[in-house]
């Protein structure tokens, strides 16, 4: 039987990837998607693994609602990223400083 320790590593492990992937690429907007995208699957490894240890099924319950809500999450933020190519012709974040209407 794999213990609570192991989940919580696995997902510290995994939320320290995601913010070594924030802040060592500020310059694409791709990758940054990605890591917020792994850091809240780090954060649902955690509800599951303590809603296993617990024996409740309210955490597991509540991660079908936040994967719910993530993938139309990553739906919008895709499409966004599609129009801002289309756009600007770069999904480079410091050419995307100015704001016009």
């Amino acid at each position: 039987m794999i213990a609570l320790s192991h989940f919580l590593i696995l997902g510290a492990v995994l939320f320290c990837i995601s913010m070594a992937g924030i802040f060592l690429n500020r310059k694409n907007l791709i990758i940054l998607l990605m890591a917020i995208e792994l850091m809240l699957l780090a954060v649902n490894l955690n509800f599951i693994a303590f809603a296993h240890y617990l024996g409740d099924s309210g955490g597991q319950v509540f991660v079908f609602f936040i994967l719910t809500v993530a993938a139309a999450e990553a739906a919008i933020g895709l499409a966004l990223l599609i129009v801002l190519f289309r756009n600007r012709r770069t999904i480079n974040v410091t050419n995307l400083d100015s704001l016009k209407g």
